[in-house]
C-alpha cells in the first residue's frame, strides 16, 4: 500500500472552478489542438491534391481519433482492455486507508459521517457472516 495516500479535496468556488479549468486544460490539449493540427495538415495536402475536399474541425477530431485507435491497434505491446469491475482493496488496506483520511480529517463533518458509515457497514457484514456461519453449522447439525 501507498504511504503517501492523499485524499483530493475540492473546497468552494474557487476549487470547482480550479478543477474545471484543468478538465477544459487537458481537452484541449490532448484533444482539440491534435484534431486542430490533423485538420490543417490535411488541407495542406489538399490544397495540392485537386480531388481531396477541405475539411472542418469536427473532421479533424474524428481524423485525429482514428490514428490514435490505429495506434492502439496496430502497437505491438497489446492493450488489454478489460470491461470487469477491478478487483477491490483487501479489508486490511481499507482499514489503513481509512485511518488515513480519520488522521485528515478529524474537523470535517460530512467525512466524519462517511466513516461511521463505513465503520457500521463492516460491522454489519461481519455480523452477516457470523449469522451464516451459525446457520449453516445449525443445519448441517439437524441434518445429523
Amino acid at each position: 500500500m501507498k504511504k503517501n495516500f492523499n485524499v483530493i479535496q475540492i473546497r468552494g468556488i474557487k476549487g470547482l472552478i480550479i478543477a474545471i479549468g484543468v478538465g477544459i486544460c487537458l481537452a484541449a490539449g490532448f484533444i482539440l489542438f491534435p484534431g486542430y493540427v490533423c485538420m490543417y495538415g490535411w488541407n495542406f495536402i489538399a490544397k495540392y491534391a485537386e480531388t481531396m475536399p477541405a475539411i472542418g474541425i469536427i473532421q479533424g477530431l474524428l481524423l485525429w481519433g482514428i490514428i490514435i485507435a490505429s495506434y492502439f491497434i496496430l502497437k505491438k505491446d497489446k492493450v488489454v482492455v478489460c470491461f470487469k469491475t477491478p478487483e477491490g482493496l483487501s479489508e486490511e488496506e481499507l482499514k489503513a486507508v481509512f485511518e488515513d483520511v480519520k488522521k485528515q480529517a478529524n474537523e470535517d463533518p460530512v467525512l466524519k459521517a462517511m466513516l461511521k458509515a463505513r465503520e457500521t457497514e463492516l460491522k454489519l457484514k461481519t455480523y452477516e457472516t457470523q449469522t451464516s456461519n451459525q446457520e449453516d453449522t445449525e443445519t448441517t447439525e439437524a441434518k445429523n
